[in-house]
């Protein structure tokens, strides 16, 4: 996975077994349905967008991008919250995708 941000690299040396659990709730929720790991992320990044949280946002199109997604799906899926969240929020959240994404 791409560097991590120096205050979450910072979280897990302060905090190893808060962040060993919290990696195990994400893993258990992945395991826990039928969605492919692709489209867990995509739900995830939408999700990231819609609480307007600009490192999530980078952190899940980077995994939707390792898990298969196409840039074109990731930018789609942030384009279909417009009518949820509004052309501000989606623009901010497309130009952090595109932080990660370099177009």
């Amino acid at each position: 996975m791409s560097e991590l941000p120096e205050h979450y690299r910072q979280l897990i040396t302060d905090y190893p077994a808060f962040h060993e659990a919290l990696e195990g709730l994400g893993q258990a929720a992945r395991d826990a349905g039928p969605l492919e790991t692709r489209v867990a992320n995509l739900v995830q990044l939408a999700a990231a967008a819609t609480t307007g949280s600009e490192g999530a946002v980078h952190s899940h199109t980077r995994r939707a991008l390792e898990a298969g997604a196409g840039p074109g799906e990731i930018r789609h899926t942030i384009l279909l919250l417009t009518s949820t969240i509004g052309f501000p929020r989606t623009s901010a959240a497309l130009s952090w995708v595109e932080d990660v994404i370099g177009g």
